[in-house]
């Protein structure tokens, strides 16, 4: 079953707190959000980077 269809995610930037050990040959991270208490776990395919202007 597909989590990501279960579960809705605050909308907004996450900043990655970890790197995961490799699932399937896949890098994964847990990441936070400021909207949100708990922290998700996202594959590398499901991040998008964002860079902070100076």
């Amino acid at each position: 079953m597909d989590r990501s269809k279960i579960f809705s995610s605050a909308p907004g930037i996450y900043v990655i707190v970890a790197a995961l050990p490799e699932s399937g040959g896949r890098l994964q991270y847990r990441i936070k959000s400021e909207l949100e208490k708990h922290e998700r776990v996202a594959e590398q395919s499901q991040l998008h980077l964002m860079l902070e202007e100076v």
